[in-house]
């Protein structure tokens, strides 16, 4: 069976839309867009190359995707766009039109039936960028197996959430971390279980 990573960039708040340009979702009023790229250095580039190395499939909402689509398949002559571009990417939407982008296939529009099923059969990995209502879609279904956070040191107060009021409760395990100069944090997280709990009170 195969696992389902959700990578995200957040802020320090938890925040997540539009990391990467002022318009890359400005929906709400958001006026923070391309919050992360301050701190974009050597460190945090080779943590993202890792994660678009080809070896998992991609898996978008339609939102997300269409952001994407419009963007990256006009990149010339640069390895990571290269590199999106020939990746197999799902989408998880209800919209009767086309994914023109390359390597695109649609999964319909019951998400969590749908990654299940790709989890049971697929021999790779997926994993998550941005598609906010997705994850907490995959969340809730308990369909996740690890988290893939770039934690960045800002604040923005506003926004599309990670992790919204509502959502399920679980433990973690963290697997591996790695700072960089700017502060971002770069961790991955394994699915661990129910919450645990405990008590510092001395019973008399």
């Amino acid at each position: 069976m195969s696992k389902l990573i959700v990578a995200a960039f957040v802020s320090l708040d938890g925040v997540m839309q539009a990391p990467g340009g002022p318009q890359e979702d400005t929906s709400g009023g958001f006026p923070f867009g391309g919050w992360l790229v301050p701190h974009a250095d050597e460190a945090m580039g080779e943590t993202v190359g890792e994660l678009f190395d080809g070896s998992a499939d991609l898996l978008l909402g339609r939102r997300t995707y269409d952001i994407f689509a419009a963007h990256w398949p006009r990149i010339e002559n640069d390895p990571f766009a290269d590199g999106l571009n020939a990746m197999r990417k799902y989408v998880a939407t209800r919209s009767p039109g086309p994914l023109e982008w390359r390597n695109s296939a649609a999964i319909g529009p019951d998400a969590a039936k749908a990654v299940a099923e790709l989890k049971a059969t697929n021999e790779r990995d997926l994993f998550t960028q941005g598609s906010a209502d997705l994850i907490r879609t995959l969340l809730a279904a308990g369909l996740v197996d690890t988290f893939r956070l770039m934690t960045f040191p800002v604040l923005l107060g506003q926004g599309k959430r990670l992790f919204e009021p509502g959502s399920p409760g679980l433990g973690l395990t963290l697997e591996r971390h790695r700072v960089s100069d700017k502060g971002v944090v770069m961790a991955t997280y394994r699915a661990a279980g129910p919450v645990e709990t405990g008590s510092f009170a001395i019973d008399d």
